[in-house]
């Protein structure tokens, strides 16, 4: 079996998250039919939004470290719980392991829910949703993206991160409900929770019939299926 290499600490709590979830969701009897990985939690990675936002490379010589070490370790494939680490993407599969993109696990999902050519309502970091990590990917399948005002992102979806990494999910709670509403009001017939933190305050999958995809169950789905 493939040894999976998980580069996380971006949070910690999002990567304990998908650590969980990945035990949870692998179809094991015993114990030697788990998917053996090797977690590199490393939580001092500068901050990827403020980086993507500012156009420093600040996070990348961290990743980069990451992969490294978990391909030295011996992983064979690697995942990133981490949606706005994809922005370097393509200089870290430079060092020559598999990385399976965040992005198109989510893809994947919106298929089997038969999705196609609706609109998708994105919530993520700031710097995820300006950088366009979602738009570019899931508008070239044929979906069309809807992305928070500048005003919800700064009052609600940005402090609702926030409050997440401080340990504080319930008071993230409400205004992430806000932010979803108003994608469903614009028209949105899907959610993505396209940032790892958000599934930690966010656990169902649908809002008034309209189905929510979180990227760490997709990623999840990814690794298994791999």
């Amino acid at each position: 079996m493939k040894k999976l290499g998980i580069l996380g600490g971006m949070g910690p709590a999002a990567s304990a998250e998908f650590v969980n979830r990945l035990i949870q969701q692998t179809p094991a009897t015993c114990d030697q039919e788990h998917i053996p990985f090797v977690l590199w939690n490393e939580p001092r990675i500068p901050d990827r939004s403020t980086s993507m936002q500012s156009g420093d490379n600040l996070p990348l010589p961290w990743l980069e470290d990451g992969i490294k070490g978990l391909k030295f370790a011996g992983c064979d494939y690697i995942v990133i719980p981490c949606n706005s680490a994809h922005f370097w993407y393509s200089q870290l599969t430079k060092i020559g392991v598999p990385i399976l993109h965040i992005v198109d696990s989510v893809a994947t999902e919106l298929k089997k829910l038969n999705l196609d050519n609706q609109k998708i309502g994105i919530l993520g970091t700031q710097g995820t949703i300006e950088s366009g990590l979602y738009q570019y990917h899931l508008n070239r399948q044929g979906w069309e993206c809807i992305t928070p005002t500048k005003q919800e992102m700064t009052g609600l979806v940005t402090p609702a991160i926030a409050l997440i990494k401080a340990n504080k999910i319930k008071q993230s709670q409400l205004m992430l409900i806000k932010a979803i509403h108003s994608l469903i009001d614009r028209g949105a017939q899907a959610i993505v929770l396209g940032c790892t933190e958000l599934p930690l305050a966010i656990r169902t999958n649908q809002e008034e019939g309209i189905p929510i995809v979180n990227s760490i169950d997709s990623l999840v789905t990814a690794a298994i299926t791999y």
